[in-house]
C-alpha cells in the first residue's frame, strides 16, 4: 500500500492549554515561546537534585584541568605566569597568545614565584574575595583602530620571554651570552676532519638511499631495505677510507664488522651534520640523504638488525671547554675582542690593521691561559673561531633584514604615504595579490613579517639543534604521504613547533600588533618535516641579500653619465629608482601570493616566505630587472 507522504504534516496531538510553557516538549520547542524551555535535567542540576554531573551530546564528559605547575592552555610546558583576571596559570608564551587582543588584553599577569604553585582553580577563592572575573570573549576584530594602537602592554610585559639580546651591549658582562650561544655553535672541523668529510660528501653522491626507501611497493621490507642501505653505505665509506688513507683503511677491515666500527661511523656522519649546520650553503643535496639515512637508523627495528648506533651527539663548542673545565673562557672580557668582526667600510687602513692586531693579541691570549691537560691551545682557537663564524653567520643572514627593515623606514611612512608611488597598498586580485591592506596596515605587515624573520635567524643555529633532535627521536615516527610535491615523510616537530611559537612571541612584544594569521605550519602538507622548515628559512638571505647589494650599488652606478641619464630617464633620480624597487617588494613580496590556494600561503607565518618567493620568480619581467643584472645580479641562488 503506498503512502502518499507528499500530503503528510505532523500536527500537534495536544493543546497549547495542556503543555505548561516551560515543559521540555515539541511543541513548546518549535513554539514561539521557545526561550523559556529548559532541559529537566538542567533544572534538578541547578536545584542540586541530580545525581551526576550534567551532561550533553555537545559538552565534554570529563574537563581534566592542567597538572598543577603547568600551564593551562598547552598542558606541556611549566607554568611561569598567573593571570590575575582569569586566575588561571600560564607559560608566557601562551600567556601572550591567549591575551592579546579584546578585554583580555588588559588583564594583568603575575610571576609565579619560583618553588610556588598556583592552583588552577583560583578563580573559586578570587569569588569568595569579591573579586569579579571578566571571563569574556576574546574580540578578535582586526580594525583599523586596533591595527594603529601599538600594545604598551606587550612591550611591558611584567615577565618577558628570557632571551638574550642580539649581540652583548656595550659595557655589560658579556659572559652568559656566550655561554649560551656556545651551547649551540658546532665546532669548526679541522683539516683531518675535512678530509673524511669529503669522503662522506661522495659517498652521499653516489648513494641512492632515498630513492629506494622512500618509495611506495618494493620487494623486500622497509627494514631490511634500511639495514641494505646502510650498510652499502658504511661499505663505500670504507673503500673510499681505505683508498685515501691505507693504514687508517686497514684497521676498518681488520674484524670486517660494522659493529666494531660504529665510532668511526659516528664520527664520520657527525662530521656531516656538524658542518651543514655551520655552512647551510654546503650538501645541498646530499644533507637530506644524510639526515634521513639517520632517522630510519634510529628506528627500534632497525637498529636492532644493524647492532649499533649512527648517530651521536653534534660536539659543540660549550660541550668542548665544560669537559675541560674551561668554560670561564666565555666569561673573559678577551673574548668579544677575540671573536668580533672586523669591518673595512668606512674606515682607514690603519684602523683595520689596529683592530686586527687587537683580535689576534686576544686569541693568543686566551689560547695560552685557558689551555688544559686535555685542550691544547689549537683546540682553544677552535673554540674561539668557531664563534666567530657564528658572528659572520649571523651577519650574511640575519643582517639583510636589518636593512630591510632601515629600507622600510627610511623610505616609507607608518601610515601615511607621501604620494602615490609611496603608497604600500594592495588589493586582492590586483597583480596577483591575495591580500587586501590599505598603506599602514602593509607597512605593519612587512614590518612584522621582517623581524620575524630576523629573529628566526637570529636563533637559527639553535632551531637546527632542535630540528636535528626532533628528526631523529626515537618515539616520533613519521609517514611517508603524497603532500602534493611527491612523496615526503610527514613527520610532527614538537621541539621546533616550541621554538617557534617563542621566536613569534618575541616578534610580537617588538612589534607590538599582528597583522593576519599568526599560525605555523609543521608536520603538514606544507612543511612536512623539521629538515624541510629548516631548509625553508635558511633561504631567507638568499632573497634578502642581493635585493640590499643591489640598492647599495645604485649611488655608485650613477657616478657614470651613461648609467647616469638611464635611471634619471626611466625613474627620475636614483632616490625614485630604489623607491621603486623597495615600493614593489614590500607590496607584492607580502602579498599573499605564490601557491594554489589561500591557506597554503596568505598571510601564515610561512605563506609570507612563499609570497617573497613568487616576487624573486617575476623579477625578469619587472621593469627595473636591468638595474640588478648593472649591479651584478646573478641570481637568487648564486655567489654575491
Amino acid at each position: 500500500m503506498a503512502v502518499n507522504t507528499s500530503s503528510a504534516s505532523i500536527e500537534p496531538t495536544s493543546q497549547p492549554d495542556e503543555s505548561p510553557s516551560g515543559n521540555f516538549t515539541l511543541e513548546n520547542i518549535l513554539g514561539t515561546n521557545h526561550e523559556a524551555v529548559e532541559h529537566p535535567r538542567l533544572k534538578e542540576r541547578d536545584s542540586g537534585d541530580a545525581t551526576g554531573p550534567g551532561e550533553g551530546w555537545d559538552e565534554e564528559s570529563a574537563v581534566r584541568p592542567a597538572a598543577d605547575g603547568f600551564c593551562v592552555e598547552c598542558e606541556d610546558q611549566p607554568a611561569q605566569v598567573v593571570c590575575d583576571t582569569c586566575a588561571d596559570n600560564y607559560c608566557e608564551v601562551c600567556f601572550a597568545a591567549q591575551h592579546r587582543k579584546g578585554s583580555r588584553k588588559k588583564h594583568i599577569a603575575k610571576p609565579i614565584p619560583s618553588g610556588a604553585t598556583v592552583q588552577n582553580g583560583a578563580a573559586e577563592d578570587a569569588k569568595k574575595n569579591g573579586e569579579e572575573q571578566d571571563l569574556d570573549d576574546v574580540d578578535m576584530d582586526d580594525s583599523d583602530e586596533e591595527l594603529d594602537r601599538i600594545s604598551v602592554e606587550a612591550s611591558k610585559a611584567p615577565v618577558p620571554i628570557q632571551v638574550l639580546d642580539a649581540q652583548p651591549t656595550v659595557g655589560s658582562k658579556v659572559g652568559e651570552w656566550f655561554v649560551d650561544r656556545s651551547k649551540y655553535i658546532p665546532l669548526r672541523l679541522t683539516y683531518g676532519e675535512r678530509k673524511y668529510l669529503r669522503l662522506l660528501d661522495a659517498a652521499l653522491q653516489v648513494s641512492e638511499y632515498t630513492d629506494k626507501i622512500d618509495t611506495l611497493g618494493f620487494g623486500l621490507s622497509k627494514p631490511k631495505r634500511i639495514v641494505h642501505q646502510i650498510r652499502e653505505l658504511c661499505a663505500i665509506l670504507s673503500g673510499l677510507v681505505l683508498a685515501a688513507d691505507y693504514k687508517q683503511g686497514q684497521e676498518l677491515f681488520t674484524d670486517r664488522d660494522f659493529q666494531s666500527n660504529a665510532d668511526f661511523y659516528q664520527t664520520i656522519f657527525e662530521l656531516g651534520r656538524r658542518h651543514k649546520i655551520m655552512n647551510p650553503d654546503k650538501m645541498r643535496t646530499t644533507y637530506g640523504k644524510l639526515i634521513y639515512l639517520l632517522q630510519d637508523s634510529q628506528s627500534p627495528d632497525v637498529r636492532d638488525m644493524l647492532s649499533f648506533s649512527c648517530v651521536k651527539p653534534i660536539i659543540s663548542v660549550y660541550t668542548i671547554l665544560e669537559e675541560n673545565d674551561a668554560l670561564d673562557m666565555l666569561r673573559d672580557d678577551l673574548i668579544k675582542v677575540a671573536t668580533q668582526e672586523i669591518y673595512s667600510e668606512g674606515r682607514s687602513r690603519r684602523e683595520v690593521q689596529r683592530d686586527i692586531k687587537n683580535k689576534e693579541r686576544a686569541i693568543e691570549t686566551l689560547a695560552s691561559k685557558y689551555q688544559r691537560s686535555g685542550l691544547n691551545q689549537e683546540q682553544v682557537r677552535q673554540c674561539i673561531y668557531s664563534i666567530g663564524d657564528n658572528h659572520a653567520f649571523l651577519r650574511t643572514n640575519r643582517d639583510p633584514c636589518e636593512k630591510m627593515i632601515s629600507y622600510l623606514k627610511q623610505h616609507f611612512h607608518p601610515t601615511q604615504p607621501k604620494d602615490n608611488k609611496s603608497s604600500l597598498a594592495i588589493r586582492s586580485g590586483k597583480q596577483g595579490a591575495r591580500l587586501s591592506h590599505d598603506h599602514a596596515k602593509q607597512y605593519a605587515y612587512v614590518l612584522q613579517s621582517l623581524t620575524l624573520w630576523r629573529e628566526i635567524l637570529h636563533d637559527m643555529f639553535r632551531l637546527w639543534s632542535l630540528a636535528e633532535q626532533d628528526l631523529l627521536a626515537e618515539n616520533v615516527p613519521y609517514r611517508l604521504r603524497d603532500t602534493g610535491q611527491g612523496l615526503n615523510r610527514v613527520q610532527a616537530a614538537p621541539k621546533t613547533f616550541r621554538m617557534m611559537h617563542t621566536i613569534l612571541h618575541r616578534a610580537q612584544q617588538s612589534v607590538g600588533t599582528w597583522i593576519g594569521s599568526s599560525a605555523i605550519h609543521m608536520g603538514d602538507h606544507n612543511v612536512p618535516n623539521a629538515l624541510m622548515f629548516i631548509d625553508k628559512y635558511s633561504q631567507i638571505y638568499r632573497i634578502l641579500l642581493p635585493i640590499c647589494n643591489t640598492l647599495s650599488q645604485i649611488p655608485s652606478l650613477a657616478e657614470k653619465p651613461a648609467l647616469r641619464s638611464y635611471i634619471e630617464d626611466d625613474f627620475g633620480s636614483t632616490d625614485n629608482c630604489v623607491r621603486e624597487i623597495l615600493c614593489d617588494f614590500f607590496q607584492h613580496g607580502f602579498d599573499g601570493s605564490g601557491a594554489d590556494n589561500f591557506f597554503d600561503a596568505g598571510s601564515c607565518i610561512d605563506g609570507r616566505l612563499t609570497s617573497a618567493w613568487n616576487w624573486c620568480a617575476q623579477l625578469e619581467k619587472k621593469r627595473y630587472f636591468p638595474v640588478f643584472l648593472l649591479t651584478g645580479f646573478v641570481g637568487f641562488d648564486g655567489d654575491w
